[in-house]
């Protein structure tokens, strides 16, 4: 059950980042965080209760949070030129 927590979570972050680079609001990017926080506490959760997958998940993890970086900064990016724009 927790499995399934967690990709719906990871794969919802994902989904929701993906929107943010292109439509970015400071309300939107915190949400971004929560999800990724989310992600991450359950994965660690996971990773406690079955250490012999520890490599597996921990490369999924770095790539989960590769693409998710990647998505916040363009955001972030996208975001601060939008303010300077209107200051």
């Amino acid at each position: 059950m927790i499995v399934l927590l967690h990709v719906i979570i990871a794969l919802s972050s994902m989904v929701h980042t993906g929107y943010v680079a292109f439509h970015p609001s400071k309300g939107k990017l915190n949400f971004s965080y929560l999800l990724i926080a989310m992600t991450f506490l359950s994965g660690t959760y996971l990773v406690f209760i079955k250490p012999a997958h520890m490599v597996q998940s921990c490369m999924m993890g770095l790539a989960y949070l590769g693409a998710v970086s990647i998505g916040i900064a363009f955001a972030q990016r996208k975001l601060a030129k939008i303010s300077q724009k209107n200051n």
